[in-house]
């Protein structure tokens, strides 16, 4: 008998393929996932572009504009000094965002044990099995924080129009805005990824006799 040609890793692109597939095909699964993510990151990037905004319209120091701020209970001596309630409300959302794409995550690696063996049996590499939960995993981290952004913003915005009305047009923090934007999408898919590294190495550890015999 000849001997067994050594197996060439699968391509990122066709692996992203794979996922995305993947994804597709769990597409209810996928939106319960996406979700969670959207809440969180609405509730982060809601949070800090209220908070720039605010920021920014107290720095104007106009007395009309003061009134419309304490009216919506603005401590305008202490804006700018850091908020240690809103610092906790933020970490603890971003701590049930991980462990909800975990979870998420771990259910399915439990759903597709036959799956991850019949790749295994295959000639699929550890490599790919793990790749492809990473891909999925941020795929659905990206999808989610995209439209969390979008969500948050425009709740954001829409509440500070209602409480400080065409002043918040006429001094927009553009840049201190785009900044919480850009710190909300990069949370959002850095959580993503690290919430499924350890459901994507159980999955690659799985062996394929005893995934084959798993019953569903």
């Amino acid at each position: 008998m000849g001997e067994i040609p050594v197996q060439k890793d699968v391509p990122w692109l066709v692996t992203f393929k794979i996922s995305w597939g993947s994804l597709r095909r769990r597409l209810l699964r996928s939106l319960v996932t996406m979700t969670g993510v959207v809440l969180a990151i609405a509730f982060l990037a809601h949070m800090l572009i209220t908070d720039s905004i605010i920021y920014a319209l107290v720095e104007v120091n106009e007395r009309a504009l003061n009134i419309l701020l304490q009216k919506s209970d603005v401590d305008i001596s202490n804006v700018g000094t850091g908020d240690s309630l809103m610092v906790l409300f933020l970490f603890l959302t971003l701590l049930i965002t991980l462990v909800g794409i975990s979870n998420s995550m771990f259910m399915a690696v439990t759903e597709r044990v036959r799956e991850i063996g019949t790749l295994k049996c295959l000639g699929a590499h550890d490599n790919f099995i793990i790749r492809s939960f990473l891909i999925e995993s941020s795929l659905q981290g990206v999808l989610g924080t995209l439209c969390g952004i979008i969500l948050g913003m425009t709740v954001a915005l829409s509440v500070a129009l209602v409480s400080y009305q065409a002043y918040v047009f006429k001094y927009f923090p553009l840049a201190a805005v785009i900044k919480a934007l850009m710190i909300s999408f990069v949370i959002g898919t850095v959580l993503s990824v690290v919430a499924s590294i350890i459901p994507a190495y159980m999955a690659a550890r799985k062996q394929p006799v005893e995934a084959l015999r798993h019953e569903e």
